[in-house]
C-alpha cells in the first residue's frame, strides 16, 4: 500500500467510528427518552427500537394496572407480522426464565418496573409421516 491508499483507509476508519459514536449516541438517546434500560440484547438495532416504542405505547395506553398478558400478546403479535413467525414474549415485574433463541432475535429490557422478554426461535416444519410419537 503506497501513502495515499493508506491515508484513505485511516480516514475511512475514522469516519466510520464517527457515524458508529452517533449512531449510539441517538440509540441512548431513544432509550432515554423511553425510560429503557437494556438487560441483555442480540438483536439489531432497528428491531430493538420497535419493541421499545411499541411497549411503550402499549404501556402508556394501559390506564392502571399493567396487563402483562396484552402487553405480551401485543409485542408478539406485531413481531410475528413484521418479522415473521416464532416469537414469543414474556412480560412481568419478576420471572426467571432461560430460553434458546434464533441468532439476532432475543432483547432483555424493562421500562419503568416492567421487564420484558422477547424473542424468536426457528421454526422447523415437521416432515410428512413423521408423528410427534416418534
Amino acid at each position: 500500500m503506497d501513502g495515499a491508499e493508506m491515508e484513505l483507509e485511516r480516514r475511512s476508519k475514522f469516519l466510520s467510528g464517527l457515524i458508529l459514536k452517533k449512531k449510539a449516541g441517538e440509540q441512548q438517546e431513544q432509550r432515554d427518552r423511553l425510560n429503557v434500560r437494556v438487560r441483555a440484547s442480540d438483536m439489531p438495532f432497528p428491531l430493538q427500537n420497535r419493541a421499545f416504542s411499541c411497549a411503550r405505547e402499549l404501556l402508556d395506553s394501559m390506564p392502571g394496572k399493567l396487563d402483562s398478558k396484552r402487553l405480551a400478546l401485543a409485542l408478539k403479535k406485531e413481531f410475528d407480522s413484521s418479522y415473521g413467525p416464532a416469537w414469543h414474549c414474556i412480560v412481568g415485574t419478576s420471572f426467571g426464565s432461560y430460553v434458546t433463541h434464533s441468532l439476532g432475535g432475543f432483547l432483555y429490557f424493562s421500562i419503568d418496573k416492567v421487564y420484558i422478554l422477547l424473542f424468536k426461535t426457528a421454526v422447523e416444519p415437521l416432515s410428512r409421516g413423521t408423528s410427534l410419537k416418534d
